[in-house]
């Protein structure tokens, strides 16, 4: 094997090189300003890896197949990155705090370590590679979501998220064994060619879905996703709401498309159910929330099963829709939760009553998180109308217009609870609003790039073509 051929991880080899350099910035810098220098050093070389990335890469396989990467790979792997970055810099501040900045450089190397699990995992080729990447995506974000040693809260998030992700795993893993025991192979190409409809095989995919079900949050293996949510600090729980869902959601479509398209008409069915269960009990649980973040999280739950729709499509259009609708709920999710951060931070209020009345009192806080509901609500012209859009049109193209029905009707049921929080800024009355603060710059350099995404992205087709061209020809 040739030095340049590992260049085909290039996205990994990069993220740990950046790891091992903040790492030698933890042991050989002894001054008062490390921590300032070490988050400030991430931010740089995250920056500088995000824009790397999307420079033009060789595409290919290693290690006989179980690493594989193409321009989709790249690209999914890019939409990632972007939401990694905005959660660096939204962090800053919270990691400022006297709790936190003795521990910045646990927090950045836990971050980054799963992120390297998340791109080894939409890279593999077999079911080793995307194991092993699955553990290391996972565990890390168990140990973040405690990050808080003070909170019992956020410890109680640790556990729950540990627990419920070694179920999950032991579930998974229990549908791949079944898989090589009835094909012989771990590799997803060999796989392709022999999986079929034996009665063990199906056993094997519906362990394998319900595994993958519990990492994506869909219903009904979501119970753990508000607990956690809430208890986690919000820059964790944006981070698991876009980036770690993002991930699985990326990998479950890629072994979808190549490991069962055997039985497309089956997991079809299946992918019916689990969106309509998961679109419709994800907005009726929301309407009953008072907390922001358990608010958003089965917010993000409803935001699945909107996801699976491009899924269930099996096609090209249906791939692009998804990734595509990912890159928009990077940026109208971490502009919710960078306000709800900003505020957090600052008062330590993350309930919708605190909000009342705090248009008066921050006007351009309360029209970020204007845009960024409107945007996950599918209100256009921001670009999460655009995102649904392509989502519903992917699947209406292969006859499924029950549940774009459906999908429908609960996004107006999804418009209901977002306005809830629109309301409280902009009409409700409060004898103690919200007083006004200046956040930081970071935050409002965070907060500034996902307003732009979310304008841009919908306006710019080029986006929309340029992933359509990247899908073109590597599945089906």
């Amino acid at each position: 094997m040739k030095f340049e051929d590992f260049l085909l991880m290039r996205h990994e080899l990069l993220l740990t090189i950046t790891a091992m350099l903040i790492l030698m910035a933890e042991i050989f810098i002894d001054n008062k300003n490390k921590n300032a220098i070490i988050r400030g050093l991430s931010i740089a070389l995250f920056s500088i890896v995000t824009i790397i990335g999307f420079l033009p890469a060789p595409t290919g396989a290693l290690f006989g197949g179980m690493y594989v990467t193409s321009g989709m790979h790249v690209l999914m792997k890019n939409v990632l990155n972007i939401g990694f970055l905005i959660v660096c810099i939204q962090s800053v501040k919270w990691l400022k705090s006297d709790n936190n900045n003795d521990r910045n450089f646990e927090y950045l190397m836990l971050l980054t370590s799963t992120l390297i699990g998340m791109n080894f995992m939409i890279s593999s080729g077999d079911f080793l590679m995307f194991y092993l990447g699955l553990e290391l995506a996972t565990i890390p974000i168990a140990a973040l979501a405690a990050f808080e040693r003070f909170s019992q809260k956020s410890a109680e998030a640790g556990v729950k998220l540990i627990l419920s992700s070694a179920l999950s795993s032991g579930i998974l893993l229990y549908g791949i064994s079944m898989i090589y025991g009835t094909t012989g192979s771990i590799y997803f190409i060999d796989i392709a060619k022999t999986f079929g409809t034996a009665p063990l095989q199906i056993l094997a995919f519906i362990f394998f879905a319900a595994g993958m079900a519990f990492k994506i949050s869909v219903v009904p293996f979501h119970l753990w996703t508000a607990d956690v949510y809430e208890g986690a600090p919000v820059n964790i729980t944006s981070y698991l709401s876009v980036i770690s869902k993002g991930a699985a959601v990326f990998i479950f479509m890629i072994v979808l498309f190549t490991v069962f398209r055997q039985i497309v008409n089956m997991w079809q069915d299946v992918i019916y159910i689990l969106s309509v269960l998961t679109m419709t009990i994800g907005n009726l649980f929301a309407i009953r929330q008072q907390n922001l973040k358990r608010f958003l999280a089965f917010s993000s739950i409803a935001q699945a099963g909107f996801l699976l729709l491009g899924v269930i499509s099996g096609t090209q259009l249906g791939m692009t829709a998804v990734i595509y609708f990912a890159l928009i709920y990077i940026f109208s999710n971490l502009a919710a939760f960078g306000v709800i951060a900003a505020i957090s931070n600052t008062t330590g209020k993350e309930n919708i009553k605190d909000y009342d009345g705090l248009y008066a009192t921050n006007p351009k806080l309360s029209l970020i998180m204007t845009l960024a509901l409107f945007s996950l609500a599918g209100i256009p012209p921001v670009a999460g109308f655009f995102g649904k859009f392509f989502l519903f049109t992917a699947a209406a193209q292969q006859g499924f217009y029950m549940l774009v029905l459906i999908a429908v009707i609960n996004a107006v049921i999804s418009l209901y609870y977002y306005l809830l929080v629109v309301k409280a800024m902009f009409i409700n009355k409060s004898d103690s609003p919200i007083a006004y603060f200046k956040s930081d710059f970071s935050t409002r350099l965070s907060l500034i790039v996902c307003v732009l995404g979310l304008f841009v992205i919908g306006f710019a087709s080029i986006i929309f073509e340029y992933i359509r061209s990247m899908s073109f020809g590597l599945l089906f």
